[in-house]
């Protein structure tokens, strides 16, 4: 009986990390249901955040292709399976671990490779997408408004030649000839 179960199980687990942009290992010894609860919810809608079974979970993370979680996969271990922006989970997650010490980042998956928690937390660091392609607009727009001052200079700079000797011309007398 117990067989189909975890199969269910597993396959449930193998697809959400074949769906997820990343996943977050966390150990959650020591928090209450309440705290588990706003910890869903600071976590935000793209986030699915679960109690795993380590042994379930280290065979779903190997039939979808996961590597690197095994070391992870040992005591309670809750997940965050991300589908969208992986620094906003990381940061999410951080800011509840600073202000609940019983949260504890394990590490994590992320395009294609293992992370530690060290890594997790320099994910965590990361700007959102939206602040680096401002910034990376602002940069070229910079560029563009630099590039046509360069290009503009020899005409401004000629036109001011010929209006100087213009005036010049204007202010010299005439010679009666």
């Amino acid at each position: 009986m117990a067989r189909p179960d975890k199969a269910a199980a597993v396959e449930e687990i193998k697809q959400q990390f074949e769906n997820s942009d990343a996943v977050l290992l966390t150990e959650y010894r020591g928090l209450t249901v309440a705290q588990m609860k706003e910890l869903r919810v600071s976590l935000g809608e793209n986030v699915s955040y679960a109690v795993v079974k380590n042994t379930l979970t280290k065979i779903a993370a190997k039939e979808a292709g996961v590597t690197g979680l095994d070391e992870h996969l040992n005591g309670p271990t809750a997940i965050a399976f991300v589908n969208g922006e992986p620094p906003e989970t990381a940061k999410a997650l951080r800011n509840f671990a600073k202000a609940n010490d019983k949260l504890v980042v394990k590490g994590g998956y992320f395009d294609g490779a293992a992370l530690s928690p060290e890594q997790v937390n320099q994910l965590a660091d990361l700007e959102s997408r939206e602040v680096l392609l401002a910034k990376a607009a602002g940069a070229m727009k910079a560029s563009l408004h630099q590039a046509a001052y360069l290009f503009t200079a020899p005409l401004v700079k000629a036109v001011r030649t010929v209006d100087a000797l213009r005036e010049k011309q204007d202010d010299a007398p005439a010679s009666d000839a």
